[in-house]
């Protein structure tokens, strides 16, 4: 009878121990991005702090039009590796596809995968700034 009563007792502060390690370190907080306004974000444009600016549209859509410097990583390719083309997780991306749904989708997965420095500005359909066309000129709407 002493031995199992040492055994429930042994058990019941093993328990214990796990259930007091998971009230100290509480759950892993939840890794986001940050929203930014277009204004914002054209202010950010003109810094020279190593930032890229992401187009998450279709390829199509990118050819179309774009705004300049940005660079096509199509929503539907991130999954749950990091895209080879933003290799520095701390770099500051700045992230827009045409009316905003994609661009939240996109930086929720880049900030779930790590990556520190993830704005978000909505879409290209009410950007106030220049935009590349298909033909390569640069247009202010």
């Amino acid at each position: 009878m002493k031995r199992i009563a040492i055994c429930v007792m042994a058990a019941v502060m093993l328990i214990a121990g796990f259930a007091m390690s998971f009230i100290k370190s509480g759950p892993e907080p939840v890794k986001t991005y940050t929203q930014i306004t277009q204004e914002e974000a054209m202010e950010m444009m003109t810094r020279d702090d190593g930032h890229v600016i992401v187009d998450v549209r279709r390829q199509y859509e990118y050819d179309e039009s774009h705004i300049p410097g940005a660079i096509l990583i199509p929503n539907e390719s991130i999954e749950t590796e990091p895209p080879e083309e933003l290799p520095d997780p701390d770099q500051i991306i700045l992230i827009y596809c045409r009316s905003g749904r994609r661009s939240k989708e996109a930086s929720q997965k880049l900030a779930d995968m790590g990556y520190t420095n993830v704005y978000e500005f909505g879409g290209i359909i009410t950007w106030p700034g220049e935009i590349v066309t298909g033909d390569g000129e640069q247009v202010n709407p």
